[in-house]
């Protein structure tokens, strides 16, 4: 039964409640997309959070991250902060487990999550977290976007869900050798990507409602794999082609023997 709170998202479930409180959700990255996941998951009731961020907020934060301020930083207030505080302003008695630094320092951290959002820069952070969410079973959602050309620019993104037993980020052709040995050779070059409020707004509105399925599946036909491309310019979001023409139905880039903590084998 739904609470009077809830009441208007019962539709979900007659346990919906209780499912979406129990569900442990892990984010990497709490900037413009991760801000925008975190207070909507809040909105909806999640309960236990395992977060990462080792940044604070800098003036340039502010025409995209949610709930920080012009004060947060003067005071150079850690993003983890900005996140935590939406939480319990909204789920007081929420379990949040966070750690001011990449996931990679803790990865341990991730393993009680069923979900985890990785909202952070680069293909080779994205390999590395689908990679972690595979060897422990968890659903993996991605969300990026990116601003190329210039007459006129061109928003574009994405929001894919990864999960074990299906096909990942290289079969779906989102993950490459290509794109990952172009990003290493501009290591350190790249300097900071365009970035604004209402494209992360946007992604992070259709990953959370992939998590809502996910926890509760109200769809009935909750997804397998997916990946949704954004286009900023004409305002929409489609199935990529790619996976729309993909015949390939399972994954070969990671074996069902591939789980818990790797083993070193002395040779």
């Amino acid at each position: 039964m739904a609470t009077e709170r809830f009441a208007r998202q019962s539709f979900l479930g007659p346990d919906a409640d209780e499912r979406i409180a129990n569900c442990t959700v892990g984010l990497a990255g709490l900037g413009g997309g991760g801000s925008h996941v975190v207070q909507q998951l809040a909105h909806i009731g999640f309960r236990r959070y395992v977060l990462f961020d080792g940044d604070i907020v800098e003036e340039s934060n502010l025409n995209r991250l949610v709930g920080a301020k012009s004060l947060d930083v003067r005071a150079e207030t850690p993003k983890l902060h900005i996140a935590k505080t939406v939480i319990s302003g909204l789920q007081p008695s929420a379990e949040v487990r966070s750690f001011a630094g990449r996931w990679q320092e803790r990865p341990e951290l991730l393993r009680e999550c069923e979900i985890v959002f990785g909202c952070i820069d680069g293909y080779q952070g994205r390999s590395e977290l689908e990679m972690a969410c595979r060897r422990y079973m968890m659903h993996y959602i991605d969300i990026g976007m990116d601003v190329h050309g210039e007459k006129p620019p061109v928003i574009g993104g994405q929001v894919i869900l990864s999960s074990p037993g299906n096909i990942c980020m290289r079969c779906m052709g989102f993950l490459t050798d290509a794109k990952l040995k172009e990003e290493a050779e501009k290591y350190g070059k790249a300097g900071g990507r365009p970035q604004v409020v209402w494209p992360n707004g946007i992604l992070a509105s259709a990953a959370v409602g992939l998590a809502v399925d996910l926890v509760t599946g109200w769809t009935k036909r909750a997804p397998r794999f997916t990946y949704i491309v954004f286009d900023g310019n004409e305002n929409t979001l489609k199935e990529s082609l790619t996976l729309r023409n993909l015949a390939l139905r399972f994954c070969p880039h990671f074996s069902d023997d591939d789980l818990g903590d790797p083993i070193p084998i002395e040779l």
